[in-house]
């Protein structure tokens, strides 16, 4: 395993959280990823660059969706290839994957997706298996065997919502690999460091603790743990301090379970009160933080869950390195970065400063690749509709990346999106405005074939994106 470790401390060198290293980072367009005309990945170039190599007939569009171009007169051998660096930021619902080139501690993003999970729809789909296979256990039907013998976990095991996160990361991080020449890997091993946390004395050859980082750890985790509002009022996107649940001065400890977040008007009117005094009038939001206070971070647990196996699985992959996510924000806000799951992701592991971010962020939400079933049901559990038995449409599948140029009529225009094909041959195509119904195949051309995933663009810092991919 590769530790991250901070060398010499900024703080020595007069910066601070609250004073960025330099100025903020400037935004930049995504760059395209570019392959040489035997599938070699090149050095990424600039969406100019890339434009004049298309309109010259040097290069070809080798995928829609992230846009990879590949040159037609041009090998790997006659290339200078510096190579560019992927950082991860896994999480339960969202994971952040960042491309970027780093020279001398400085790093300059050229590409960033946002991965969704759908970790919620396979956690759903198991329970209605399971009460499936529940009923069926009691009912009178016919005879069936006892399994029990084939049910046993290997060791590493885990649940098929977990093992999903863990995939569908590595998946991307190959693809990234098949279209970029990326050389290591950063991966935000943990979201706060439990270590640092529950450790009173300063760890040896680790900075962080009594450092430059010294706190970030227990002011993440306690962040994460009461969703960045505070405790008592409820209020949110305003400065929060660190409070005693049981005040130091009445014999509380300094523990992680005896703290909390507080706005500054409701920390100043608690003072030294016991909580049962403060909130005496309020007893359900008394009752609410007793309660929270034991409760567990159930997305940090899953997070927590599946960092060994996706190390595991980049580190062979790839050399990998690991840092916790207090040095993650420590990173972003000594640089001035607002946060968002991208932004994170570049600010994984050792730097010094960045430079450059990407004006706008691919999503890709996880949709499946549909489902084995040729019914629907109603609510009874009957069946209501057959399904055909083949996928494949005039030529398309439900899924498929289309555009479709319709000449005359309502629906008059050009329309990009995801299509649902139809025995009939009258489709539907869903569009970042909605979904336009009833569009005849013969007008439809094939973009790029469904992989599984649903694309969307949208600004960094999540701010909504007006213009629709392709």
């Amino acid at each position: 395993m590769r530790e991250e470790t901070l060398g010499s401390s900024p703080a020595a060198e007069g910066v601070t959280p609250d004073h960025p290293v330099r100025e903020q980072a400037r935004e930049c367009h995504p760059y395209v990823l570019v392959l040489d005309k035997h599938g070699h990945p090149l050095q990424p170039c600039t969406p100019a660059r890339a434009r004049k190599l298309l309109t010259k007939g040097r290069a070809v569009v080798h995928r829609h969706t992230p846009f990879v171009i590949r040159l037609k007169d041009r090998t790997i051998d006659e290339s200078e290839v510096d190579g560019v660096e992927v950082s991860v930021d896994p999480g339960s619902k969202h994971s952040g994957i960042s491309v970027f080139t780093a020279q001398a501690g400085e790093r300059r993003a050229r590409f960033a997706l946002q991965l969704d999970h759908r970790s919620g729809t396979i956690c759903k789909k198991m329970q209605q298996r399971a009460a499936c296979r529940r009923g069926r256990r009691t009912r009178n039907l016919r005879y069936r065997a006892p399994r029990y013998s084939n049910r046993t976990r290997p060791s590493g095991w885990l649940a098929p919502s977990l093992r999903h996160r863990v995939a569908t990361t590595v998946s991307w991080v190959d693809r990234l690999t098949r279209w970029a020449p990326v050389r290591a890997v950063h991966l935000e091993r943990v979201t706060f460091d439990t270590h640092a946390i529950t450790v009173g004395r300063s760890l040896e050859g680790v900075e962080y603790q009594q450092g430059t980082l010294a706190g970030y750890e227990i002011r993440e985790y306690l962040l994460a743990k009461w969703g960045r509002q505070c405790a008592y009022c409820g209020v949110s996107g305003v400065p929060l301090n660190l409070d005693h649940i049981h005040p130091r001065s009445r014999g509380g400890s300094d523990r992680v379970s005896n703290l909390t977040v507080a706005c500054v008007p409701c920390n100043q009117a608690k003072g030294n009160q016991p909580i049962d005094d403060f909130l005496a009038r309020k007893p359900k939001v008394l009752a609410k933080i007793l309660a929270q206070t034991k409760a567990p971070l159930r997305d940090a647990a899953a997070v927590q869950s599946t960092r060994w196996a996706l190390w595991r699985a980049l580190d062979a992959r790839l050399p990998t390195y690991v840092a916790s996510g207090g040095r993650t924000k420590w990173n972003r806000t000594r640089n001035g970065l607002p946060k968002s799951h991208t932004l994170d992701a570049l600010a994984v592991g050792k730097l010094d400063t960045i430079t450059e971010t990407t004006s706008t962020v691919l999503v890709a939400g996880c949709t499946g690749r549909g489902t084995h079933t040729r019914t629907r049901t109603d609510k009874h559990g009957l069946p209501r509709l057959r399904l055909p038995r083949h996928k494949l449409f005039f030529g398309y599948a439900t899924g498929d990346l289309v555009r479709a140029v319709v000449p005359a009529g309502k629906k008059q225009g050009t329309h990009t999106g995801r299509v649902a094909v139809r025995a009939t041959g009258s489709f539907n195509i869903t569009t970042a405005h909605g979904t336009v119904q009833g569009i005849s195949h013969r007008h439809i051309r094939l973009l790029q074939r469904a992989d599984g995933y649903a694309y969307t663009l949208q600004e960094e810092a999540c701010r909504p994106c007006a213009t629709p991919p392709g």
